[in-house]
């Protein structure tokens, strides 16, 4: 059994391959997964594992302590991964969960905006500035490198500033925004990834043909945008037993009314089988809710074990 820490995984895995991996993984048979949780908001310890039957096994254990950032020698969110021949049950390789919680987060959005964005966006608005900003960016300038102009707004002006900053190292043009609802009204794309329980996408400051891709709401309780961008968007989900499985900014507006639960189109399985169509004419609003599971993990694991 091998260990795969950070340092190994960034030499052998790329945003253009583990996109790929991940569309082709929703061509074959839905991949099972199961999580559990355990704990608050405030000490969060969740396990997600999924079973890819003939493959692989996979099982994430993840602790979410948000505290951490306040101290600035921690992320929030950090986790082992552990990788199972699924023809024999072997134990494969331990990974760096945490590492890979960033690669296939970043890859699952980026996935979502390949089949829903506008075909040459310019604009991205990154709508809160955690650890996973940055890589939200890079994964979606890899899918859309038209993208010339990032704009970054937080709660904390100074947490925007600094991954601003950092990412204009890279090469790209990233600046503040201190004016989050007219930013929104000029954006092509919006990444969300906070821990907002009051909605900060206001559905009425969307533009057409705008693509929403929210991240951040993990919870029933959390929710990144509000009933009114719901209500403009043709709604789709990268998995939808992950979605309805207590995410607020999908049964919050179902809740409401706003919204009907078959008002959500499909998933990413749907996309990419062509069972459902994506966007339809150049002005529709697309809302993508990244809601994540264990099949992803398995899948970035996967990608990392046979390039090693």
């Amino acid at each position: 059994m091998r260990f795969v820490d950070a340092v190994e995984i960034r030499k052998v895995l790329s945003f253009p391959l583990l996109i790929d991996a991940i569309e082709a993984a929703h061509r074959r048979p839905r991949i099972a997964v199961l999580d559990g949780c355990l704990g608050s908001e405030r000490e969060f310890y969740f396990a997600r594992s999924a079973v890819d039957r003939g493959r692989f096994m996979a099982s994430k254990l993840i602790t979410s302590f948000p505290a951490n950032l306040d101290a600035g020698e921690l992320p929030a969110v950090q986790a082992v991964c552990v990788l199972f021949d699924g023809t024999n049950g072997k134990p494969l390789a331990v990974l760096d969960g945490t590492e890979i919680t960033y690669w296939r987060t970043a890859a699952d959005s980026a996935l979502g905006a390949r089949l829903l964005a506008p075909p040459s966006p310019r604009t991205l608005l990154v709508v809160g500035a955690g650890e996973m900003s940055r890589w939200l960016v890079r994964a979606h300038r890899t899918v859309r490198p038209s993208l010339q102009q990032v704009l970054i707004w937080n709660r904390t002006p100074q947490r925007a500033a600094d991954v601003a900053a950092a990412l204009r190292q890279e090469g790209i043009a990233a600046e503040v925004t201190d004016d989050l609802d007219a930013t929104i009204g000029s954006a092509d794309i919006i990444t969300t990834c906070t821990r907002a329980h009051t909605p900060l996408v206001k559905g009425a400051k969307l533009k057409p043909g705008v693509h929403l891709d929210l991240v951040g709401g993990y919870s029933a309780q959390t929710r990144e945008a509000d009933d009114d961008a719901v209500r403009r968007s043709l709604v789709f989900v990268d998995r939808r037993e992950s979605a309805f499985d207590g995410v607020g900014d999908i049964l919050q507006p179902i809740a409401s009314g706003a919204i009907a639960e078959s008002d959500v189109l499909g998933d990413l399985y749907d996309l990419i089988s062509g069972s459902v169509a994506g966007r339809r004419t150049s002005d529709d609003i697309t809302f993508f809710k990244n809601a994540g599971g264990g099949h992803f993990d398995l899948i970035a694991a996967e990608t990392i074990f046979r390039h090693l």
